[in-house]
């Protein structure tokens, strides 16, 4: 079921815009195991429950829901009252091969060395969840295999942020944020009000598109020039940003120079 899961997850997810491996999958898919756990125990679970439970909105409760009726999930809906699983419904037992389990374990060198403390912190959490479901034979093998991989970074200055996590729901609930924001070789910081849409990654930076409201249009941001964010309840109209669209419409340099 895990599987099926991650697959649908990924077909949301059709940007490469979070690099190799995306956080925010990961997040997702410990969450639909947890709404998953929550219905099997006969429970009537409403969406307000839900997302008070697992601090997201009331319109990512649907979509979640969506994904686990798309994996095959009887999700039956109780007019009125909420949701709860069909009678009968069992779930087989999560199993992940030892192809699976090693390329989490690879996942886990890279993400290591990312330079934003609360991408690290979040993909460890997640992933303890994940190996907890292992066959004791591919836990002990996972852990033998996490002992021979290294990874070297070679960066000469260290670059480091504690945003990435929090930049990450606001995108995936379209919150808005206001940011105090600093530009290379600039010690003036500026205010900005901005709808994000999509990050990624480059030289061992983690950049921010987002819809500036100071300069009414796109921008792009380093998210270790953050020099402090607000997440702020309201939410924006999606604008159906895309990436592609935004890097051949003009060239990079002039359109992500905000970034430097």
């Amino acid at each position: 079921m895990p599987y099926i899961l991650w697959n649908n997850l990924k077909k949301y997810d059709s940007e490469p815009k979070y690099g190799s491996l995306s956080l925010i999958l990961m997040t997702q898919l410990s969450r639909l195991i947890a709404i998953l756990t929550l219905l099997k125990s006969k429970r009537i679970l409403t969406a307000t429950e839900l997302s008070n439970k697992y601090q997201i909105s009331v319109r990512t409760v649907y979509r979640d829901i969506k994904k686990l009726i798309e994996a095959g999930v009887p999700v039956v809906t109780i007019d009125g009252k909420g949701y709860t699983l069909m009678d009968g419904y069992t779930v087989a037992p999560v199993q992940f091969t030892e192809k699976e389990a090693n390329a989490l374990i690879t996942a886990q060198h890279l993400v290591t060395k990312s330079n934003d403390s609360s991408f690290v912190t979040d993909y460890k959490d997640a992933l303890t969840k994940i190996k907890s479901v292992f066959k004791s034979s591919i836990l002990e093998k996972s852990e033998n295999l996490n002992n021979k991989i290294h990874v070297f970074d070679t960066r000469e200055k260290n670059i480091a942020s504690n945003a990435l996590s929090e930049i990450q729901l606001a995108i995936t609930n379209y919150n808005y944020i206001e940011i105090n924001y600093q530009k290379a070789n600039d010690t003036n910081i500026s205010f900005r009000k901005i709808e994000p849409y999509v990050i990624y990654s480059t030289e061992n930076k983690w950049i921010l598109i987002a819809w500036c409201y100071m300069r009414i249009a796109y921008r792009a941001f380093r998210i270790d020039r953050i020099q402090h964010f607000k997440i702020l309840p309201e939410t924006f109209e999606d604008r159906k940003f895309n990436i592609q669209t935004f890097f051949q419409s003009d060239p990079y340099d002039s359109k992500a120079k905000e970034k430097k």
